[in-house]
């Protein structure tokens, strides 16, 4: 048994001080630190943020990796990196390349799966599958010629390991075949993203089983006061929404808004590219040359291509510019995104009986160790 003393301790409804947090593989308690069992070992969270591990539902590389790479050593690569910015599971994320690359992808995904739980880098906790179904009109960074039709049984041949699959609604057949069949024969979660849809087919479509909204604003219809958009339909739906939180993509006023409309359907992602963690300069996303300057990567034409955003970074960018409790925006990038892929009984927040995955962090949310399953996989 090990204590987490001397930290502010993050639950999902408050903020706890003077307590200790108790964990073995599980956390096992949270009680004032004078009733902490003589014999256990403490760690001193040195007057920071105790808080549950980050999940990020939407991640195409770091550290110059790339998970449409293909390789083993990529999705290592990666998760070693992001381990360092809190993150305990991640999603690695495809997009729109040639089917081939994609499949390749996946099956590394599936094989490292297992190892993952216990390397010294962040869990795979499912795939992302960004496309290759979405709209021309809307592909943003995406290469048109590798862009397909919906096709559920290719989905199906990966729902071991596909946890998201974004697609254009509007480009599936006019009752939604290919998402009734999926969301009726897997336990995938259907987004709607890159889509040109029009308000009333993305609703439709949520009823007939999208249930998420990719990087919410970002590559689709906008909301109008005569054409309501994708936008409006997150809003006046049931869907859970992806924000990338990186202060460009979504322009922080929004935030607070946005919060007051989502509340816990909000999850905060990084829609990260393999420049995260590097220097200025050019670099490739799934074989296309991009270019990173400031905070955002552009393809060459300067099309916003995605962002370099650490998660817990995200995070403190939301408490900073907004009036959003702290455990609120610690929620948008934990307990949400576990909610969001049905991993919430296990994951997400700190509460008796959870994964020991927790993050100990100093007083602007800067990483100091990550722990995963009562395991320390970094400390700085």
């Amino acid at each position: 048994m090990k204590a987490i003393v001397n930290g502010k301790i993050i639950l999902k409804d408050r903020i706890l001080e003077g307590f200790a947090l108790l964990y073995t593989d599980v956390i096992e308690g949270i009680l004032p630190v004078e009733r902490v069992p003589v014999g256990t070992e403490l760690i001193d969270a040195q007057g920071g943020y105790v808080a549950p591990g980050l999940i990020d539902l939407h991640i195409h590389g770091y550290l110059g990796k790339d998970v449409c790479d293909g390789e083993h050593e990529s999705i290592r690569t990666i998760a070693g990196g992001i381990v360092k910015n809190g993150v305990t599971g991640f999603l690695p994320t495809t997009m729109t390349v040639d089917m081939r690359a994609i499949r390749k992808a996946l099956e590394v995904c599936r094989d490292l799966k297992e190892e993952s739980k216990g390397w010294r880098g962040s869990a795979i906790l499912g795939c992302h599958a960004e496309g290759p179904f979405i709209s021309e009109g809307k592909k943003g960074a995406q290469d048109p010629k590798y862009i397909l039709k919906p096709d559920a049984a290719f989905v199906k041949e990966y729902a071991d390991i596909i946890k998201i699959i974004t697609l254009a609604p509007e480009t599936d057949t006019e009752d939604f075949a290919a998402i009734r069949e999926i969301t009726g024969d897997t336990d995938i979660v259907v987004s709607m993203g890159h889509t040109s849809a029009d308000y009333e087919t993305a609703v439709k479509s949520t009823e007939a089983g999208v249930k998420h909204v990719t990087h919410l604003f970002n590559a689709m219809t906008p909301m109008a006061h005569r054409a309501p958009g994708v936008v409006c339909a997150a809003f006046n739906t049931d869907v859970t929404c992806e924000l990338i939180v990186d202060t460009f993509h979504v322009a922080p006023c929004f935030y607070d808004l946005l919060h007051k409309i989502k509340g816990r359907k909000l999850c905060f992602i990084t829609d990260c590219l393999p420049a995260g963690g590097l220097p200025f300069g050019e670099y490739t996303l799934g074989g296309t040359k991009i270019i990173y300057r400031d905070i955002v990567c552009r393809l060459e034409d300067g099309t916003v291509a995605g962002s370099v955003l650490p998660l817990n970074k995200g995070v403190w960018n939301v408490y900073k510019n907004s009036k959003i409790p702290l455990y609120e925006c610690v929620n948008g990038a934990s307990l949400n995104p576990a909610t969001a892929i049905g991993v919430e009984n296990t994951k997400g927040s700190l509460e008796v009986g959870k994964d020991a995955d927790i993050i100990i962090t100093d007083d602007e949310f800067n990483v100091n160790k990550t722990i995963i399953g009562g395991t320390i996989r970094y400390e700085a």
